[in-house]
């Protein structure tokens, strides 16, 4: 009976002692770090990860995310140093370096979230509401985001969060003033193409007509060529002519002749009549060309008649 008894109280008192073992250890991973807090009191922090131990009972593991933890901000209406309404879309990147001060000033990421986009906010106005729209979307952007993260994190060290990184993610105009300044752009644009087009008409127009004049001034220089080459030839052609007439009369009437029938006789609709004993058709008859003296009749002059005989 008593050995009974003594066996439940030794599985009692072993059953505590697992129970106390176990709440006297904890594990902290890679990718956390550990406050360890005893009757609400912090006691201190863990970083290094593996098995670590703590009073039983009386300590409680407060786990906090070592990694970057992202930001996203939503949508926020910015106006420029130029009085220009900007829609800003940002996010950030931050990590939580100071557990104790973290857990002491907010507590919880959650929290933290909250409080950095009412920061960030604040910072996007300061900084952009000091430079221009241009400024902001095409000149000192790089720029802008490294001051935007400056002062994010000075502000945020209260807190025990370092901000890693700010970037903006959009900058431009409100909806409707997008679409006036895109019509305003494309206007403009439209107007641009218009004058570039008159300038290549007005271009063209010059070259095509400086290739008129020029081609013109070609054609009768060609022209003024051919007649003077034209005349050469046919004061060539006339000496020669006159060469062989010299040399030959006959023989140059007879070419002729020849030149004349061929162009005369070629086979076309005109038809025209001529006397075959004409002078265009000599050589026909004599192929010396001479003519056939023609005899001339010449009437008889009529007889006086007798004068009557008186009577």
């Amino acid at each position: 009976m008593k050995a009974g008894i003594a066996g439940i109280v030794a599985l009692i008192l072993l059953l505590v002692a697992v129970i106390v073992g176990w709440s006297s250890i904890f594990t902290v991973s890679q990718t956390e770090q550990v406050l360890l807090v005893r009757l609400g009191e912090p006691v201190r922090v863990v970083t290094e990860p593996g098995l670590n131990f703590k009073a039983p009972f009386i300590d409680t593991v407060i786990s906090i995310d070592k990694r970057i933890l992202d930001l996203e901000n939503p949508s926020q209406e910015v106006i420029a140093s130029d009085q220009k309404r900007l829609v800003v879309d940002a996010f950030a990147r931050y990590r939580i370096k100071n557990a104790l001060r973290f857990y002491q000033s907010i507590g919880s990421i959650p929290a933290a979230n909250i409080q950095l986009t009412t920061l960030l906010n604040a910072s996007l106005r300061r900084v952009l509401g000091e430079v221009t729209f241009i400024q902001v979307v095409r000149d000192e952007r790089e720029g802008l985001m490294q001051r935007i993260r400056t002062q994010l994190d000075r502000e945020a060290d209260g807190y025990g969060i370092s901000v890693v990184d700010v970037r903006i993610r959009r900058a431009d105009l409100p909806e409707q003033n997008s679409q006036a300044v895109y019509q305003r752009m494309q206007t403009e644009r439209q107007r641009e193409a218009a004058e570039f087009r008159a300038q290549g008409g007005q271009k063209a127009q010059e070259i095509r007509s400086k290739a008129d004049r020029e081609a013109t001034v070609i054609i009768a220089e060609a022209n003024s060529q051919a007649e003077e080459i034209r005349g050469s030839g046919d004061a060539e052609r006339n000496r020669l002519f006159a060469t062989a007439y010299s040399k030959d009369p006959d023989f140059f009437a007879f070419y002729r002749s020849m030149t004349a029938y061929d162009q005369a006789l070629k086979s076309s609709d005109t038809r025209f009549l001529l006397r075959p004993d004409s002078e265009f058709f000599r050589f026909f008859a004599n192929p010396s060309g001479k003519t056939a003296a023609r005899p001339t009749t010449t009437a008889a002059p009529a007889a006086p008649e007798p004068a009557a005989a008186p009577r």
